[in-house]
């Protein structure tokens, strides 16, 4: 009906691949012609990313068409399989039985296979469309089919086709051998305006169209805008503006009926409305002398624990804090240094003077001082520490020259109560160096 209508001799905006409707963008033009080159010049893998949509079944197609004088093609889109199904599927295709053989008999029959067409002077073209649902192991097994070659060309040349998701998949690391192989990838990106409207003129010819305009400008930006330029977008909106049109005996589509048309294909549309519920009104002498209901009396909160909910919680996390802090870290000059509460303690406890210290190594980290080590380990930093660790490292000529990866041997205690902490390490000079052991 609506063909007859609209004077049309098929429908221009069908939802199958059909070579005849697909419009050479520049996009198109140049991915059909990158795989076709890819392919005569036997570069053995190729890629070709698109979002959905954008039609490249159908450019997929007509590369199967321009290679049908010249090569042996197999075109497999169950892609949700294991690497077994993958070669099953390929020699199914190829007209070869193949229940209960392993993988080494179907190899063996398809590199046959293989042989024979090269020796006819045929290339073997292999597209995998919506690759992007192969498993990591599918992958793999499809790297290794391209390992069928002679020491002058690729037996089989292979097009992995898929959205973008294919192209994420591909940069992984365990993919890096296939991703190094693919030597071509071509993108389509979506229609401009401009494309937009050439090819919605472009279909309606296609399908018969005497080429009067039947889309007013008005309704050709709306399809353009709300299509995002993704060629299953707008033939979405087309057919439906047509069958719009048709019942309402519109001859010319105009952006009203694109606004309903748009509005039905919303998702919001798609789902049941529930009848909004009728209530009787209620008398106003009833509503004011209805009682309050029990239940709010339980869940409503108390208002003195509303105002003092959170200052009692506050002051329970800073007590919390607080405790955490005092046994995990310590405050040193310029911020608090975590260390282990056992180094702390250590640190704090009265020793006996003649108690022997027991070093500890050290290895020198990016911007560490002496001082700051110091604090770490012991607690503090002082004359009496820089004396203990100048006689545990008598080859330590300047404190403040200490050098990434140098190993200083520490005192774990010291033998007297701690001068007032300085901010940094000073040095001392060479009349007040204490006297080192020999």
């Amino acid at each position: 009906m609506v063909l007859e209508f609209y004077k049309l001799k098929q429908e221009p905006f069908g939802v199958t691949p059909d070579t005849r409707f697909l419009f050479p963008t520049a996009t198109h033009r140049e991915a059909l012609a990158s795989l076709r080159y890819g392919i005569e010049t036997g570069r053995g893998f190729l890629a070709l990313i698109a979002r959905p949509g954008m039609g490249k079944t159908t450019l997929l197609f007509a590369l199967l068409e321009q290679l049908r004088e010249s090569a042996r093609t197999v075109f497999l889109f169950q892609t949700v399989c294991g690497p077994v199904d993958l070669i099953r599927y390929l020699l199914q295709d190829l007209g070869v039985d193949t229940p209960g053989q392993d993988m080494v008999s179907m190899h063996s029959q398809l590199n046959q296979i293989l042989f024979r067409e090269a020796s006819a002077g045929r290339r073997f073209v292999l597209i995998i469309d919506e690759a992007q649902n192969l498993s990591e192991p599918v992958l793999e097994t499809a790297r290794l089919l391209s390992n069928f070659e002679t020491p002058a060309s690729k037996l089989m040349q292979i097009v992995l086709a898929g959205q973008p998701e294919l192209a994420g998949k591909l940069d992984r690391k365990s993919l890096s051998q296939l991703r190094q192989r693919i030597s071509i990838f071509s993108r389509l990106e979506p229609f401009t305006p401009a494309e937009t409207f050439a090819y919605i003129e472009y279909r309606l010819g296609v399908a018969g169209h005497d080429g009067r305009p039947l889309f007013t400008r008005a309704a050709l930006e709306l399809i353009a805008d709300h299509s995002a330029g993704i060629p299953r977008n707008i033939n979405n909106l087309c057919f439906n503006a047509l069958s719009l049109g048709c019942a309402l005996e519109q001859a010319k589509i105009g952006p009203e009926i694109v606004r309903e048309v748009v509005a039905d294909l919303g998702l919001s549309s798609l789902a049941p409305k529930a009848p909004a519920p009728v209530a009787e009104p209620a008398p106003i002498a009833h509503i004011v002398s209805a009682p309050e209901p029990q239940f709010l009396a339980v869940t409503s909160p108390d208002p003195w624990f509303r105002q003092m909910a959170g200052p009692i919680l506050m002051t329970f996390l800073m007590v919390a804090l607080g405790l955490y802090g005092y046994t995990n870290f310590q405050f040193r000059p310029g911020g608090f240094s975590s260390v282990p509460s056992s180094t702390i303690l250590a640190s704090t406890q009265q020793t006996d003077p003649s108690e022997s210290i027991e070093p500890v190594l050290h290895v020198v980290q990016q911007d560490e001082t002496l001082g700051r080590i110091a604090l770490s380990y012991i607690g503090y930093w002082d004359r009496a520490i820089l004396a203990e660790i100048w006689k545990l490292n008598p080859d330590l000529v300047n404190p403040d020259l200490i050098r990434v990866g140098q190993q200083i041997r520490l005192p774990r205690r010291i033998r007297r109560a701690p001068e007032p902490a300085i901010r940094q390490s000073t040095w001392v000079p060479a009349q007040e160096q204490p006297e080192r052991s020999h």
